[in-house]
C-alpha cells in the first residue's frame, strides 16, 4: 500500500479479521493498540484535555489538512491545448511522461455528453442541428451556458446531492412510515441548484436554516437535512436510539461536508484517523439541542414561516386555544345542567358513564361515553336558551376571525429546537447511553482547529450551537470544505473524483491524482463566490472534459485507471437519466416541476409480499409517472424495482459514488419490463407522427432522438431487416397502421436496449 503524502513515521499497525493478518505496510495516526481504552478510563471532566493531547502536529502534516493554497498554473509545451488551467495542470503531467491527451470527441457525442451532464436529457433533433451546422469550441460555450439555465439541471444535480444526504420519504425499519412534507427538501435542493445558491450558504441553510439572522421558510424546510434518515418508531431502548438518531446526524454531517468518517469514534478513539471520541461527542453536543417532533409513533411536521411569522401564528394559536377551552367548559357545564334536569332520554348507565371524569371511567363506561356523548350534545343543543347558544356562536365567529386574519401556514418536515437552552451532553463509554462519562462541550475536531471556534450564548429562540457549526465548516478558511465539494462535482463529470474517496480524505483515503489542480480548483471556487455552476462551467469548456474516449494500448498497460486522464473514462448513466431519456426520447416526459411525489407503476408482485398491498402504493397513473425520476416517491422498504436494480443509491446512508453492477436482471429489465416497453411503444407512435408512412426514415429518425447521431449503414440494413422482419410476424394485428406501430415498437426497444443509449458518448 502506497504511503499517504505527508505521513510521518509511525509504528505498523496490524489487522486481524476473517481468520487472515493483513500487514498494512505502512504507519496510522491514533493507531495504537497498546495505548489505555482512554473511553473507558474517563471518569471526570478533567480527562478531557488528555484526548486532545492524542493529536499532535505530525497528525496535521496530512495533505488534506493544510490549508487551501493557490498553486501556479504550470507552463506546458502544447499551450495551443489549454483553454483554462485545469487543461495546463493536467497536461503538464502528461507531459512529463511523454504522453499526448487523447482526441477531442466528435461533434455528436460532446454534445449528448454535456446534455446528459448537466440536465440528464438528450438533445432535441433542433438542438442537434443547431449546433451541428457549425460545432466549434465557442459554440458548445455558448451550449454549456443555456444548459446551466435551464430548469432541468436542478432537476439533474439535485439527485446528486440527495445521494448524499439519504433521502427518501419513509422511516425504514416495520411501519415504514411516511414522512410528512419531505419532498419540499427536495424541491429546496432542485431550486438552489437552479438558482446556483452559493453552496457556503446552501451549507448554512442546511445546518443552521432556523437560526439565521434572516432565517425564512426556505432555510427552514433546509433544515430538514438533519431528519431524512431512517427513523424507528418503536425502538427497544428509547435512550439508545437517540444517540443512534445523533450518530446519524454526526456521520453525515463529517462525511458530506468535511470528507471525514468521524462515526468511526463514537465507541473509541478513531483506529486510523486522528480523530477522538471527543471530537465526537463535541458534534453530539452541537445537535443534541435537536427534537423530533412526535406524538407517540407518530410523526408530526411543523408549519413553515419567518421567526415573525412563527411567532404570529403561535399567538393567534394561544388565543384560539383560550378561546376553545371557555367554550369546552361551557359546553360541558351545560351538559351537567342538562343531565340533573332528567330530560334526557339516554339510558341511565350512558347518563352515570357521561357524568364521570374521562379518567374515573372503566372500559365499559368508556364505550358508553364514546357511543351517546353525540347524542347527547344534540340533546343539549336543543335545550340551551337562545343567549346560550348566542354567547357560543359569538366565540366559535371569534375563532374563525383569528384564523382569517392569520391563515395556517404550509407544513414542513425539520427537526426544532424547543428551548434556547441546550440540554448536557456526556461522551459515552464505549457508546452506550446506559453509561454515560463527562460532560462534552460543543466543539469540532482538534486536528482541524488548533483553537476551538466560540460557541457563543443562547439567542432569544435557540442555542446558535450548529450556526457555530455551520460558519466554521462554511469558512474559506476550512481546509476540506471546498476541496471536498469540488471534488465531488468533478467525480460526477468524471466519473472518478481527483480523490477517488470523496467522503474520506483522511489518512486512510486515497491521495489526490492531481494535488495542485485540487487546490487550484478548491481555491478559485472561493474566490468565485462559492458558485456551482462557475465550476460546471469551468470543467465542461475545458479541453480535458472535452476529450474522446478512445482507448491507447501503451497508456492503457501502463495506467489502466486513468490515474494521469489521459481520455475520459466510460460511464453509465444512472438510473434516473435512463429513465428521464427513455420518457424524453418516446415524447411522453411530463414538465412538472416540484409537489407531492408521483409513484411509479410497481408489479402486483412486488406489492403482493406487504400487509396491506392495496394501500402501500398509489395506483398507476401514467401522465403523473411520466415526471422526471427525481420526483418518485422512494420508499425505503420498497423501492421501485427498476430503480432498484439499476442501482439506486442506498437511502440507508449517505452515498458518495454509486456501486456500478452488472447483473442479468439488469438486462431483463431493459428488455422486459413494462416501463421500457409502454416507452418503446410510445416511441414508434412519435416515429409514425413525425415521419409518416416512410419506413426508409424511421430508423435515422430513431437514432437522432435516442442516440445524437445517424446510423452506420451497417446498423441501418440491420434494423431495416430487423423491421421487415417484425412487420411479417405482426400478423395478429389488423390493419397496415396496426402492424407498422408493432413492429416498429419492437426496433425502439433495441435502440433502448442499446449500450450507447445508457452510456454518456
Amino acid at each position: 500500500m502506497s504511503t499517504m503524502l505527508a505521513m510521518p513515521t509511525r509504528r505498523v499497525t496490524w489487522l486481524v479479521g476473517l481468520g487472515w493478518l493483513i500487514s498494512l505496510g505502512t504507519t496510522l495516526p491514533l493507531a495504537r493498540a497498546e495505548e489505555p481504552d482512554h473511553a473507558a478510563a474517563i471518569g471526570s471532566s478533567t480527562d478531557l484535555a488528555s484526548y486532545d493531547e492524542l493529536v499532535d502536529d505530525a497528525d496535521r502534516e496530512h495533505w488534506a489538512f493544510q490549508p487551501v493554497v493557490p498553486p501556479i498554473v504550470p507552463n506546458v509545451k502544447q499551450n495551443d491545448w489549454v483553454r483554462n488551467p485545469i487543461d495546463a495542470f493536467v497536461l503538464a503531467r502528461l507531459e512529463d511522461k511523454g504522453w499526448q491527451p487523447a482526441a477531442p470527441a466528435a461533434p455528436q457525442a460532446i454534445l449528448r455528453r454535456v446534455y446528459l451532464d448537466l440536465i440528464g436529457l438528450p438533445p432535441s433533433i433542433d438542438e442537434q442541428d443547431a449546433f451541428l451546422t457549425a460545432p466549434t469550441a465557442e459554440a458548445l460555450d455558448r451550449v454549456v451556458d443555456d444548459l446551466l439555465g435551464r430548469p432541468s439541471h436542478g432537476e439533474r444535480w439535485a439527485r446528486h446531492w440527495l445521494d448524499l444526504v439519504r433521502y427518501a420519504e419513509s422511516n425504514g425499519y416495520e411501519r415504514d412510515a411516511t414522512k410528512p412534507h419531505a419532498w419540499r427538501y427536495r424541491d429546496y435542493v432542485i431550486r438552489a441548484f437552479n438558482d446556483d445558491k452559493p453552496f457556503d450558504r446552501f451549507i448554512l441553510e442546511q445546518l443552521a436554516g432556523d437560526e439565521l439572522p434572516d432565517a425564512d421558510a426556505e432555510s427552514l424546510i433546509a433544515t430538514g437535512y438533519y431528519r431524512l434518515g431512517p427513523w424507528d418508531d418503536e425502538p427497544a431502548d428509547p435512550k439508545q436510539d437517540r444517540f443512534d438518531q445523533l450518530d446519524d446526524m454526526v456521520n453525515t454531517t463529517s462525511q458530506v461536508f468535511l470528507g471525514l468518517t468521524l462515526g468511526c469514534a463514537r465507541c473509541h478513539n478513531h483506529k486510523f484517523e486522528p480523530l477522538t471520541s471527543l471530537d465526537y461527542y463535541r458534534l453530539v453536543s452541537v445537535f443534541n439541542t435537536l427534537e423530533r417532533p412526535q406524538a407517540g409513533r407518530t410523526e408530526l411536521d411543523l408549519p413553515i414561516g419567518t421567526p415573525a411569522e412563527l411567532e404570529a401564528l403561535a399567538e393567534r394559536d394561544r388565543r384560539v386555544d383560550e378561546l376553545r377551552q371557555v367554550v369546552a367548559r361551557r359546553r360541558e357545564t351545560a351538559r351537567t345542567e342538562f343531565i340533573k334536569t332528567g330530560q334526557s332520554k339516554l339510558r341511565a348507565e350512558a347518563l352515570a358513564a357521561l357524568s364521570l371524569p374521562p379518567d374515573k371511567r372503566n372500559e365499559e363506561q368508556k364505550k358508553l361515553a364514546d357511543t351517546s356523548a353525540a347524542d347527547l350534545d344534540k340533546e343539549v343543543e336543543a335545550a340551551l336558551s337562545d343567549e346560550k347558544r348566542s354567547e357560543f356562536s359569538a366565540r366559535q365567529q371569534a375563532i374563525e376571525r383569528l384564523r382569517q386574519e392569520r391563515p395556517d401556514l404550509p407544513r414542513g418536515y425539520f427537526m426544532h429546537e424547543s428551548s434556547r437552552n441546550p440540554p448536557l451532553a456526556h461522551l459515552l463509554h464505549r457508546g452506550s447511553a446506559a453509561d454515560p462519562g463527562p460532560e462534552v462541550p460543543p466543539g469540532v475536531p482538534t486536528v482541524l482547529a488548533r483553537t476551538q471556534p466560540e460557541f457563543p450564548e443562547p439567542g432569544s429562540r435557540s442555542s446558535l450551537r450548529r450556526l457555530t457549526l455551520a460558519r466554521w465548516i462554511a469558512s474559506p478558511d476550512n481546509a476540506l470544505t471546498a476541496r471536498v465539494i469540488v471534488n465531488r462535482v468533478w467525480q460526477y463529470h468524471f466519473g472518478e473524483g481527483i480523490v477517488r474517496t470523496p467522503s474520506d480524505f483522511g489518512w486512510m483515503g486515497a491521495e489526490p491524482t492531481h494535488p495542485e489542480l485540487l487546490d487550484w480548483l478548491a481555491a478559485r471556487f472561493v474566490a468565485d463566490s462559492w458558485s456551482i455552476k462557475k465550476l460546471h462551467r469551468l470543467i465542461t469548456t475545458s479541453n480535458t472534459y472535452r476529450m474522446s474516449k478512445a482507448w491507447n494500448e501503451t497508456y492503457g498497460t501502463e495506467d489502466p485507471e486513468n490515474l494521469m486522464l489521459w481520455r475520459v473514462p466510460y460511464r453509465r448513466l444512472e438510473v434516473e437519466a435512463i429513465r428521464d431519456s427513455m420518457l424524453a426520447t418516446s415524447g411522453r416526459l411530463n414538465h412538472q416541476m416540484y409537489g407531492p411525489s408521483m409513484y411509479p407503476e410497481v408489479p402486483a408482485e412486488a406489492l403482493a409480499a406487504h400487509s396491506d398491498p392495496d394501500k402501500i402504493w398509489q395506483p398507476f397513473d401514467e401522465p403523473a409517472t411520466s415526471r422526471r425520476t427525481i420526483y418518485a416517491f422512494l420508499k425505503r422498504s420498497l423501492v421501485v424495482p427498476m430503480l432498484e436494480v439499476l442501482d439506486l443509491c442506498d437511502t440507508t446512508r449517505s452515498t458518495a459514488q454509486r456501486i456500478n453492477t452488472s447483473v442479468a436482471p439488469q438486462a431483463l429489465t431493459l428488455f422486459n419490463g413494462e416501463f421500457v416497453n409502454r416507452q418503446a411503444n410510445h416511441f414508434a407512435d412519435r416515429l409514425l407522427r413525425e415521419v409518416g408512412d416512410d419506413p426508409a426514415q424511421y430508423i435515422d429518425r430513431a437514432y437522432h432522438l435516442a442516440l445524437c447521431r445517424s446510423p452506420s449503414d451497417a446498423e441501418r440494413a440491420a434494423l431495416s431487416s430487423f423491421l421487415e422482419t417484425e412487420t411479417q410476424r405482426a400478423t395478429a394485428t389488423t390493419g397496415i397502421d396496426a402492424t407498422r406501430r408493432t413492429a416498429l415498437g419492437q426496433v425502439c426497444r433495441v435502440i433502448f436496449n442499446l449500450n450507447e443509449f445508457v452510456y454518456t458518448d
